[in-house]
């Protein structure tokens, strides 16, 4: 495996994923079930891998929070007056990206994403941000049409999502570096949820945050131990010292694939 470019520098390709996805509950949709997520972490986050120099896949949901846009009013357009002089500079093509809204949409990119980034090897990341639905309607016991509320009491049956973490450890993308989240609000099962997902689905890490405390703090669990990451101060983001902390666990991973190639 070549583990690094032409210039001796690694080449590094993040996936970030970040909001929530739907539940359409018609085929032709007019009703979903939403899941809550702003997608600030996966944002946020985002810049600090830019800034990294990182190249970065950005799999988001359609309306949620975007990279280097998430501190500016709504109304930021009506602050700019066009001139003749107005000139424009196109970035440098280290940030893709990618809209998705519902469940469907969401795992159909991410696994396109995924078997693109196979060949990359250690130097791919997961950074798995996005609050995936944990139930949905399968497309063949969807009804076509919107349903009607004329047709009294609505009864029904939700099934698991498909657990495509292991899919995509497994097949998808075998020697990436993958981090997935665990959410809780109960903050006594935080810790053990997060533990059995990194055992369950083989992942590298997992992040874990309570609902109330996520922009404050969150718990980095691998299988070596535990490490609490706190943002340093009122005006910082928890997600730079999150993602040193990430690049840095990247950075041995990488190292590691190498020396046993």
């Amino acid at each position: 495996m070549d583990c690094s470019s032409e210039d001796g520098k690694p080449v590094r390709v993040v996936c970030v994923t970040s909001g929530g996805t739907t539940v359409p509950l018609e085929q032709r949709c007019v009703r979903y079930i939403d899941n809550f997520s702003s997608g600030n972490r996966g944002a946020t986050s985002t810049e600090y891998f830019v800034k990294a120099g990182y190249a970065v896949i950005f799999l988001n949901r359609r309306g949620t929070c975007q990279p280097y846009c998430r501190n500016l009013p709504e109304d930021i357009l009506d602050c700019f007056e066009v001139t003749e002089n107005l000139t424009m500079q196109v970035g440098d093509g280290f940030l893709l990206k990618l809209p998705f809204t519902s469940i469907f949409e969401y795992l159909q990119i991410l696994r396109m994403i995924s078997t693109s980034m196979h060949n990359l090897g250690a130097q791919g990341m997961f950074y798995l941000a996005a609050a995936v639905s944990d139930f949905y309607v399968p497309w063949e016991s969807m009804v076509e049409h919107k349903i009607q509320s004329a047709s009294g009491p609505l009864d029904m049956r939700l099934a698991p999502v498909p657990k495509m973490l292991s899919t995509l450890r497994k097949d998808w993308a075998p020697n990436a570096f993958c981090i997935s989240f665990k959410l809780e609000t109960d903050s006594d099962i935080l810790l053990k949820k997060a533990d059995m997902a990194l055992k369950r689905y083989e992942m590298d890490v997992v992040v874990a945050n309570e609902l109330l405390t996520r922009k404050e703090q969150v718990i980095v669990v691998t299988s070596s131990g535990k490490i609490t990451v706190r943002k340093p101060s009122e005006s910082d983001d928890v997600e730079d010292k999150l993602i040193d902390l990430l690049i840095e666990k990247h950075s041995d991973y990488i190292n590691k694939s190498c020396t046993e190639v």
